[in-house]
């Protein structure tokens, strides 16, 4: 099976936010393959079109695609533990969406298999990607067992 693969806008140029999603991305087994794709011009609309046909272009197919969009499931780390561990059995290769900064078009939602949401506040789209990597292996240290997650304390 191929190692899950991060379809993301925008090209990291350092800093603390490309810092912290390799520092988490390390920690990964196996890590996310990034796929940085260019950032449009244009209108809003013009340019979520324009970056959702590069995502959809670059979608591996038969991918089991998640789009990371405020509008899907907020899910808590074990139920992220939970639907990893699915989307694990499905045996197709997994692919993490992380659109522009004007978000993901239509049609890259439409044909997501699922959508997830970080919580209610907007993240700028660069420290998205340590975000998810950091939901990502407290995920797999639950499904594992591993004591990173402290499911003790109040939520």
């Amino acid at each position: 099976m191929a190692p899950p693969l991060l379809l993301a806008v925008g090209r990291a140029r350092g800093g603390p936010e490309a810092a912290l999603f390799e520092h988490y991305n390390a920690r990964l087994r196996p890590p996310l393959l990034l796929r940085e794709l260019v950032e449009a011009r244009g209108s809003p609309a013009e340019i979520r079109r324009r970056e959702g046909a590069a995502i959809l272009a670059a979608l591996p197919e038969g991918a089991l695609a998640v789009a990371l969009d405020l509008g899907g499931e907020m899910p808590d780390s074990e139920r992220l533990a939970m639907l990893t561990g699915r989307w694990i059995e499905a045996a197709r290769p997994i692919t993490f969406i992380i659109g522009g900064a004007e978000g993901l078009d239509e049609a890259v939602l439409a044909r997501a298999d699922h959508r997830i949401s970080l919580g209610k506040l907007t993240w700028p789209h660069m420290l998205v990607r340590g975000l998810l990597a950091e939901a990502l292996f407290r995920a797999q240290c639950i499904r594992t067992n591993h004591p990173y997650h402290r499911a003790w304390r109040p939520g």
